[in-house]
Parts: C-alpha cells; sequence; structure tokens
C-alpha cells in the first residue's frame, strides 16, 4: 500500500504544494510546528533516509535547500531548522522549520492551527520564491 506521502504526490490527497521537482517534492505541514513548516520528501518512496540512493538523497538535500531559502524569504526566523526524525510515515521525509529558538524544534510542543485560506496563501508566497 502506498505511503499517505506517495498518495499526495500523485494527487489523491491534496496538499499544500510549495514546489516539485523530477524526484523531489514540497509541500506545507498540516501539524506545524511553525508558520513555513514544509515537508520535503523523495517522489520515490524509500522508508528510511539514509537508506535513499545516493544520487536522490542529494538531490533532496538540494532540493531542501532551495525550499528553505524560499521559507526563509517569507517567515521571518533567525533560521530554518531541518529534522529528520521518520518514524511516523514510512516514507522517507526531511521537515523544515522556522526557528527563532531551539525549544522551536520540539515536536511534544502543541502543533499551530491555521486555515485553509491561510495555508493557501503561505503556500503560494513560498511557492513564489522558489528558485
Amino acid at each position: 500500500m502506498a505511503s499517505i506521502f506517495t498518495r499526495i504526490i500523485n494527487g489523491e490527497i491534496p496538499c499544500y504544494k510549495i514546489a516539485e521537482s523530477e524526484s523531489c517534492f514540497a509541500f506545507l505541514d498540516i501539524n506545524p510546528l511553525a508558520k513555513g513548516h514544509t515537508l520535503v520528501i523523495p517522489k520515490k518512496e524509500v522508508d528510511y533516509l539514509f537508506d535513499v540512493e545516493d544520487e536522490l538523497y542529494l538531490d533532496l538535500m538540494s532540493f531542501a535547500k532551495r525550499v528553505a531559502k524560499a521559507v526563509e524569504h517569507v517567515v521571518p526566523c533567525e533560521r530554518i531548522g531541518v529534522t529528520v526524525i521518520g518514524l511516523e510515515v514510512p516514507h522517507a521525509h526531511v521537515h523544515l522549520i522556522p526557528i527563532n529558538r531551539i525549544s522551536d524544534m520540539n515536536f511534544a510542543r502543541p502543533k499551530l492551527q491555521f486555515g485553509q485560506d491561510e495555508f493557501e496563501q503561505l503556500a503560494a508566497e513560498i511557492a513564489a520564491n522558489f528558485h
């Protein structure tokens, strides 16, 4: 069975898309720790990040860097934090989280709530800054 992320890539489940390349896909996390919290995934379904073949891994990280720059341009923050946990969905993914302090990366914190219009506007602004 396809992972939820594969179903998002295939358009079976809607998302707030930021960017897409031949091998990677980025979209807003719908349970964000911060405004602009974005997930970056390889299109190829691989469960564990360190099982991703080298060329795709490099593409993923390069793509994530470009997405992070776009998020940083739109969302005021000190940095874009990067984390890979990989337990919640069996599809490799990178979290890009706008942060101002280390505690902003604590996944035990309550998640933020945004309306559909807010998500759509934010995704469009970040996508417009993706190069």
